[in-house]
């Protein structure tokens, strides 16, 4: 592939320390890719809110992911920039904010994530007025679904169409949605639809069983493993750390040595995006090393840990991987 002048530029500069740990994270991709793997990509943070979806979403329409764990709240994050942007809030001296002015911003409707503030009247409420059918629809119907699948059945059905207010080629969970490719969503109870709906639960106007719940991903996605990988193998990469990535690599470990089926391949490439501090005991800052020990990857398995802000290295890799 002839490179663009991104990865031109990615590859005339970035020699060293965590530069040349994104070159060659990104050149670990693209081989296992070119080699006939299959990638997990996981989500963490608020990466919907950062607008991932300008570089992922063309990695997903392109073939270059196969399967996604992310957080309930980058599930809907990428739905609610797709339909309420232009009321979003920008508070870049959001570090100077004083708590009367963060009680402000609530009064507003504006919920922040750092120097953005999401708006719940146009984006959570315009969301739980077209979901709330579709689950009712569901439990009525006696049927029973993930939250990703509810979320493709809400964007496939077209109904918010009419609120879009960015390209659509630009939302990532719109180009999920289109090649219906799996999606692990742990914990999804801890985002704001799953708030709302377990809401709807206490008031006895739906029941918790019409979600499908996260032992049931999990079981979802040690078959899903099982199947695809043969030959070449999955590769892991993930974004930030957190129950995103936590939670699907298990799937290994789970499979080798609690169902005992010992023919289970490791996970055959891992990156993480990081700026968790290993040396305070955390799993998400880990060196890639110590997953060895935990049976989720092989010895000879490629390993990279870009240690800095995903924000800037995802969009990166993700273009290097593009030609862009």
């Amino acid at each position: 592939m002839n490179k663009g002048p991104i990865s031109q530029f990615i590859q005339h500069h970035y020699r060293h320390f965590n530069a040349a740990a994104l070159v060659d994270a990104a050149k670990g991709y693209e081989t296992h890719l070119l080699e006939g793997g299959k990638m997990m990509v996981t989500l963490a943070g608020a990466m919907s809110t950062a607008e991932l979806g300008i570089s992922f979403a063309e990695m997903i329409r392109q073939g270059k992911v196969d399967i996604i764990s992310c957080t309930g709240a980058n599930l809907e994050e990428d739905i609610m920039n797709l339909v309420a942007h232009t009321h979003y809030k920008r508070v870049p001296n959001y570090r100077d904010l004083s708590p009367q002015e963060e009680w402000d911003l609530l009064e507003q409707g504006f919920n922040r994530v750092t120097d953005t503030c999401i708006p719940e009247e146009e984006a959570f409420r315009r969301i739980q007025k077209h979901i709330h059918k579709i689950w009712k629809d569901a439990e009525d119907a006696g049927e029973r679904y993930f939250p990703h699948e509810f979320m493709y059945k809400l964007l496939l059905s077209g109904v918010m169409k009419e609120n879009y207010e960015i390209d659509p080629k630009n939302s990532w969970m719109l180009a999920a949605a289109e090649k219906n490719i799996p999606i692990i969503v742990p914990g999804w109870e801890d985002s704001t639809m799953g708030n709302i709906f377990a809401s709807y639960c206490i008031k006895g106007e739906l029941k918790a069983s019409t979600m499908k719940s996260g032992i049931e991903y999990m079981i979802f996605l040690s078959d899903w493993y099982r199947k695809n990988s043969g030959g070449k193998g999955v590769g892991f990469f993930q974004i930030g750390g957190g129950i995103a990535g936590d939670f699907p690599i298990c799937v290994v470990p789970m499979m080798y040595q609690d169902l005992e089926w010992t023919d289970v391949p490791f996970w055959s490439y891992f990156c993480q995006i990081s700026d968790s501090t290993t040396s305070y005991g955390s799993y998400s800052g880990a060196v890639p090393n110590e997953k060895i020990t935990w049976g989720k990857l092989d010895i000879h398995t490629p390993k990279f840990i870009v240690e800095s802000d995903a924000t800037i290295v995802a969009p990166l890799i993700f273009s290097y991987v593009l030609g862009w």
